[in-house]
């Protein structure tokens, strides 16, 4: 394997963030930190871990540890920040930033959080300066997490994917399949690398209805949040009472919007119900062949889900974050 690339040129450490981590670690709560992150600019369906980080940032005190170089790492021209012009000049900037903070949770426990753009340039040395700091901050466990566009449908139990080192913290939850090439991320490099390191790392991913896969649907980060306290022992009472509120309005919305909506989008709906519920039948038998139903097929369902999506965009005068792209395109995902 190549030598790890150096991480040192793309951050720089804040002196009273990691005074306030060496105090932590050389204190009673220095039984290692856990370090979550979630990078902006994957793919994140129902903006599920984009939900979850700003939660955090919002409901608990944060200290900033260490600064990513923006101007290293990011494309200005591919993801313009936003500038503020009033009157007759420019009078703002909005600096991107790639931060770890320092954040304690409802009973003091400290951990970290690693998040902002994901880097577009760079990878390997921004994927060695994360196990740098890890080391240096005796990270014990590194957890991401984001959602995925699924053909489910909105009505059951959202579904989890866990990966990484540490899988049997989640348990119950099946792999979807043994082998996929999928476009890379900056997160799922350094969960390769730091597994390759030795370190223990885990990655959560919810399963997001297709139809509402470019919206927020908090539904989804609920459970990615509930998984995350299970498998690290972090208490975010605030951030899950937060999206189980929105979880309730959004539920209430989506059936609000089916009663007043498409023929065929309520048939592709009742289609997934009947499909989901055929295979966890078959899987309480021992029988992964679900049996035969009457259900759309993959082209039938994925012309539906593009048709509903781009209908919410003219809606809306344009796409929304959270699921990009790929909110309209896996039609086949549960087929």
């Amino acid at each position: 394997m190549l030598e790890p690339h150096s991480g040192q040129s793309v951050y720089t450490w804040d002196e009273s963030g990691l005074e306030a981590v060496d105090a932590v670690i050389g204190g009673p709560d220095g039984a290692g930190l856990v370090m979550l992150y979630h990078f902006e600019g994957y793919m994140d369906a129902g903006e599920a871990g984009e939900q979850i980080v700003e939660r955090v940032k919002d409901s608990q005190p944060c200290v900033t540890v260490a600064r990513f170089d923006a101007d290293r790492l990011v494309d200005y021209r591919a993801r313009r920040p936003t500038m503020t012009f009033r009157s007759d000049r420019w009078v703002s900037y909005e600096t991107p930033r790639l931060e770890l903070r320092l954040v304690r949770d409802a009973t003091g426990v400290p951990f970290l959080l690693l998040s902002g753009p994901e880097p577009d340039v760079q990878w390997e040395a921004f994927t060695a300066a994360v196990r740098e700091i890890t080391e240096r901050l005796g990270v014990r466990m590194s957890v991401n997490f984001h959602g995925i566009p699924m053909g489910v449908p909105h009505t059951r139990p959202v579904g989890l994917t866990p990966h990484g080192t540490r899988t049997d913290l989640v348990p119950g939850h099946s792999a979807l399949f043994e082998e996929a090439e999928v476009p890379g991320s900056a997160a799922g490099l350094i969960e390769l690398r730091l597994a390759e390191s030795g370190h223990d790392v885990l990655g959560v991913v919810a399963h997001v209805p297709h139809y509402v896969a470019r919206s927020a649907y908090p539904d989804a980060a609920l459970v990615i949040i509930e998984a995350i306290t299970s498998a690290t022992g972090l208490v975010l009472p605030d951030v899950a009472h937060a999206l189980r509120n929105e979880a309730l309005k959004t539920q209430n919305e989506i059936e609000r919007q089916l009663a007043e909506g498409d023929e065929d989008l309520v048939a592709v709906v009742r289609g997934l119900e009947q499909q989901y519920d055929a295979l966890a039948g078959a899987e309480t038998r021992g029988n992964l062949v679900a049996e035969p139903s009457e259900l759309p097929s993959a082209d039938e369902l994925g012309a539906v889900f593009e048709r509903f999506l781009a209908e919410r965009e003219d809606e809306g005068g344009g796409s929304s974050s959270g699921g990009g792209a790929d909110g309209g395109t896996g039609g086949d995902s549960a087929s």
